[in-house]
């Protein structure tokens, strides 16, 4: 094995990484964009070498593992399975056997990125194991937590940590790792590792996911708090489930504050193998949390008090190339020693956090005396507003009442889609195909009259002024016509603030016609499909659905009442869509509050608020670009419509 060190500086400490492009020919046999694409380590890399990461650690090559490594946590079919399923006696059925597994893709490089994956984290954990690395990071993909003993699932061939955890405890003893802590941070539970150590008081594995009582991804029991191990492996399994998305930097150091750490304390163990995943990271398309940079930093930290610091990173999901790239870029800063990245943890975690954190500690205390004591009321009482009054897009505020999830939970908030009972992440649902094939015409009147900004909806991203990017949509194709026309409708705008675009009123469209105000709006042609994204985008943030939000019974429908009020949305501000006649016989709508809701803004309960510049800018670039007004003229427009009385 050939090894690299960095010229011409002074490594204080001996850390190890590793990258292997022959790991970016796993992708999918079609071309279509997934989430799990080569992208995600590319990104990362590239990210590391312009910080100057690699010059200072010891850089490793890729090294595929061997079978009897594999076959010490998988099955031998599934190993022979991935071994040839990218030889070309596989190309005439590889496709349908992918089908048939859950949220899977196979193509003629997975087999040898598979076998990468898994050797090279074995390959960074022996170094550490043996003390010729203080710690290392391994930038690996296909991600391997979801991957059962029997059958890959869930974007993951083979469990890379399980792998490397069974080859210290079972091939090497004489390194002397007797205990192993598994941290798995990725925002799914690592339902392959729980299952791998089940029995085994060696491993103590801790998972800290969303969950939300068995409807997030992988969508079963599992994941549940009471989940704690069997016979010798009582107690040595630890899960923290979210009962909600938008858990952060407060809600994740909470955790390690209270039951991780001192349990890692007790457990003593001789080696760290995180499952760093970096979904739960804000931004993420998939996961709906909100981990920072510096909340990875902070939690890396705190667990290199153990083990003497021998630590290994290995790659799981993370979706989001700026917010992958970001957070391994603070955790390698944390690795060599540096000073964390600059950031703030005085925020509060939710009161669900407490709720599950106590739940947690009282579950265990038995095997863990250290969890015995109650937290004090002082302590819990520090808590942040429900996560569904924390807003996410233009559609949710500090404001917003709501009693539960359900309504929202039913429908969104995860990647999981169920049919019939079978859980997939991320993978395509039958409606949308029927819907792609129907036009529509979406008319913007606030910041989506900016082109640029109307297709971070659909590309996914973020232009100027705003505060976090978008996912896009599954149909990253562009309108496929633009125009604009102008409705008799009163253009007003409203609410303190929003995440999307911070402090400063955000638009909305009377939904009643009324020939006294006229309104510019922006027509996008794009498909059913589309549509139902951008609602989904603009009401919920980012997350998939497993039925479609408006399909076409709403479509006609909605022609006759004239809007539709969308009840699995009634908590988001554009949950109601209007119909606002044809062009060239395409159906036009648009999005906005409800008549209800306009009331509210009239008597105050809602404040009304005029834009701020970020997002007044974005109204001024549309209608100047769209050649509908001058510079001048659209500023005018803008103030007019934020002074004028309802």
């Amino acid at each position: 094995m050939e090894v690299k060190s960095g010229e011409g500086r002074t490594i204080k400490r001996r850390v190890g990484l590793l990258y292997d492009e022959r790991m970016c020919k796993h992708n999918t046999p079609d071309g279509d964009y997934h989430p799990e694409n080569p992208n995600r380590i590319k990104a990362i890399w590239n990210k590391l070498q312009a910080a100057g990461i690699p010059q200072r650690c010891v850089v490793l090559n890729a090294k595929e593992a061997k079978d009897k490594n594999l076959l010490s946590v998988h099955t031998e079919n599934h190993v022979n399975l991935i071994k040839n399923i990218s030889s070309k006696q596989f190309d005439s059925r590889r496709d349908r056997i992918a089908s048939k597994l859950n949220s899977i893709y196979l193509n003629e490089g997975s087999s040898e990125a598979a076998y990468l994956a898994a050797g090279s984290v074995i390959e960074v954990a022996e170094r550490v194991a043996e003390g010729e690395l203080n710690s290392a990071f391994a930038i690996v993909r296909p991600p391997g937590h979801h991957a059962e003993p029997d059958e890959a699932m869930g974007f993951c061939l083979y469990n890379n940590v399980a792998v490397a955890a069974s080859f210290l405890l079972n091939e090497r003893p004489e390194l002397g790792i007797n205990k192993i802590l598994i941290v798995d941070w990725d925002v799914h539970h690592g339902n392959s590792t729980q299952k791998m150590f089940w029995k085994d008081p060696r491993v103590l594995f801790f998972s800290v996911h969303r969950h939300e009582f068995g409807t997030f991804y992988p969508a079963n029991d599992d994941g549940f708090y009471t989940m704690i191990g069997e016979g010798p492996g009582l107690g040595y399994n630890i899960n923290v489930p979210w009962e909600n998305g938008r858990c952060g930097d407060a809600d994740y150091l909470a955790v390690w504050d209270h039951i991780l750490l001192p349990v890692a304390k007790d457990f003593g163990p001789d080696i760290i193998i995180i499952s760093a995943g970096f979904d739960a990271a804000a931004g993420d398309p998939l996961g709906g949390c909100r981990v920072t940079p510096y909340g990875y930093s902070v939690m890396l930290k705190k667990l290199m008090d153990f083990a003497q610091g021998k630590i290994v990173l290995a790659l799981e999901g993370g979706y989001n190339l700026g917010s992958i790239s970001n957070s391994v870029l603070a955790c390698m800063n944390v690795l060599l020693e540096d000073k964390p990245v600059a950031g703030s943890s005085e925020a509060y975690p939710f009161e669900s956090t407490w709720r599950v954190i106590q739940a947690v500690r009282k579950k265990l205390s038995a095997f863990w005396p250290t969890l015995a004591d109650e937290l004090p009321t002082k302590l819990t009482s520090l808590k942040a507003p429900p996560a569904h009054m924390i807003s996410s897009s233009d559609s949710e505020d500090e404001d917003t009442k709501v009693e539960t999830l359900e309504a929202v939970l039913q429908v969104a908030l995860s990647k999981l889609k169920v049919d019939d009972g079978h859980a997939e992440l991320g993978m395509a649902t039958p409606w949308r195909s029927e819907l792609s094939k129907v036009d529509v015409f979406y008319a913007s009147f606030g910041s989506n009259m900016w082109k640029s900004r109307f297709l971070c909806y659909i590309e996914g991203g973020q232009v100027e002024g705003m505060q976090k990017p978008c996912s896009g949509s599954k149909d990253r194709n562009p309108p496929k016509e633009i125009l604009w026309k102008t409705f008799p409708h009163h253009l007003f705008f409203g609410h303190d603030s929003s995440h999307t675009w911070g402090p400063g009123g955000v638009a909305f469209l009377n939904p009643e016609c009324d020939c006294r105000h006229k309104a510019y709006l922006c027509l996008y042609r794009i498909t059913l499909e589309q549509f139902n994204d951008v609602l989904l985008q603009e009401n919920v943030y980012s997350d998939d659905v497993s039925s479609p939000l408006f399909d076409t019974n709403d479509l006609n429908s909605v022609a006759n009442k004239k809007a539709v009020s969308l009840e699995a949305l009634k908590n988001g501000w554009y949950h109601n869509v209007v119909y606002l006649g044809k062009e060239h016989g395409i159906p036009i709508l648009t999005m906005t509050c409800s008549l209800s809701a306009v009331g509210k803004f009239k008597s105050g309960e809602f404040p009304l608020r005029a834009p701020a510049p970020p997002y007044t800018n974005t109204l001024i670039k549309g209608l100047v670009e769209g050649k509908q007004l001058s510079e001048e003229e659209a500023k005018a427009y803008i103030h007019e419509a934020s002074t004028k009385r309802l």
